[in-house]
């Protein structure tokens, strides 16, 4: 059984003309939808999975079948008919490296993400939902800047051991969408500015974007940049090895340590900004230095890549649900500001940025790639 979260729009919105978007995000326990008229949100729902339920399918391709008939049953439920729209666009998966932009989709993009050797993960569904329900409409799928977008200089790629090469993957959709629209705000293209991007979240990952190339960024999947709500970050090497091989933890042990059970999971026993907040403002002097070191951590890394674009920045952003945080943000921009303007852009924006990034090729100001 499913539940729903819905978010309806203004009265008075026009839906006679412009372009009508289906958007398509799968999570981990539910599937986020929204349709767009043009900028316009028509309507946005989160469609909740049950744990029993999903767990009765077994892995994520099997849930595929549960996500469609839920999306189709939920746009039934708004009045939408599949053939009222003009694409459609999903979240995209863990693909091969490719560049940023808006990708059509097509049968080798759909076999990398769901085929035999492909890493299972929610996101991996986006594409694949959203090419059958375009394919009912009659209409092209896309995907939009996903988590392996790779335009990284490959003298950033280098790390101290060979066996060890840095990767690009970060929360591209959303540091993408805010460079777009801080460029925007100061009178300017985002292939025209130099910026660096800091998202804010239950990961935090740093990007330098030139001229609308992500060059360099910091991979928080992979350990690198400050620690986070549940991200260790970068670490003393030699102390992770000494803790490998303690024999106090297995592997899945310190995978749990690093991602998950890190940061401030590790120092304050919960992730929840909200409530260490809380916590510094009734006087809890520990919480305030654990908090203050992140955003310490933060402010260095935005130095780090301050110093990729050999100082020549039009603007520091501040974006991700933390950047909600006035105390986190002024802490940040306390450090950094001599560098550069900050702006900031609170929250992800995800369902906005995919819709946008879809009517940037329906308007013909971006023309869709082809995935290989």
């Amino acid at each position: 059984m499913t539940c729903t979260e819905s978010i309806t729009p203004e009265p008075g919105l026009d839906r006679r003309n412009g372009f009508r978007i289906l958007v398509i995000n799968p999570g981990s326990t539910s599937t986020k939808i929204a349709v767009y008229l043009d900028d316009d949100v028509v309507f946005q729902e989160t469609i909740s999975h049950g744990s029993g339920e999903l767990a009765r399918l077994g892995g994520v391709l099997e849930q595929y079948r549960l996500r469609l008939d839920a999306i189709l049953e939920a746009l039934e439920r708004h009045g939408e008919t599949v053939s009222g729209f003009d694409a459609v666009v999903g979240r995209g998966g863990l693909l091969k490296p490719v560049e940023g932009g808006v990708y059509e989709v097509n049968d080798e993009m759909v076999h990398d993400l769901i085929g035999n050797g492909s890493v299972p993960h929610a996101s991996n569904l986006g594409a694949p939902l959203a090419r059958e329900i375009a394919a009912r409409a009659g209409v092209r799928a896309y995907i939009a800047d996903p988590v392996v977008v790779d335009e990284m200089w490959e003298v950033a790629r280098l790390s101290g051991l060979p066996e060890i090469p840095r990767r690009s993957v970060f929360h591209a959709l959303n540091q993408k969408a805010v460079a777009r629209r801080a460029a925007r705000d100061i009178g300017m293209r985002y292939e025209d500015v130099n910026l660096v991007v800091a998202h804010l979240g239950g990961g935090i990952t740093v990007g330098a974007h030139l001229k609308g190339r992500v060059v360099d960024v910091s991979n928080g999947l992979d350990g690198e940049g400050p620690f986070t709500p549940e991200r260790a970050g970068a670490l003393p090497a030699l102390g992770v090895v000494g803790l490998c091989f303690s024999g106090k933890y297995s592997e899945d042990d310190m995978m749990r340590k690093l991602v998950g059970g890190g940061g401030l999971v590790a120092h304050l026993g919960t992730s929840d900004a909200v409530e260490i907040e809380r916590r510094i403002d009734a006087g809890d002097e520990h919480a305030r230095l654990i908090y203050e070191a992140m955003a310490y951590q933060v402010a260095k890394e935005i130095g780090a890549y301050a110093a990729v674009l050999s100082g020549d920045i039009d603007a520091i952003i501040l974006t991700g649900g933390l950047a909600h945080s006035r105390r986190l943000v002024e802490w940040i921009r306390d450090r950094v500001s001599f560098v550069a303007p900050v702006m900031v852009y609170p929250g992800e924006n995800e369902m906005q940025a995919l819709a946008e990034a879809c009517l940037r090729v329906l308007r013909g100001e971006e023309e869709a790639k082809a995935y290989r």
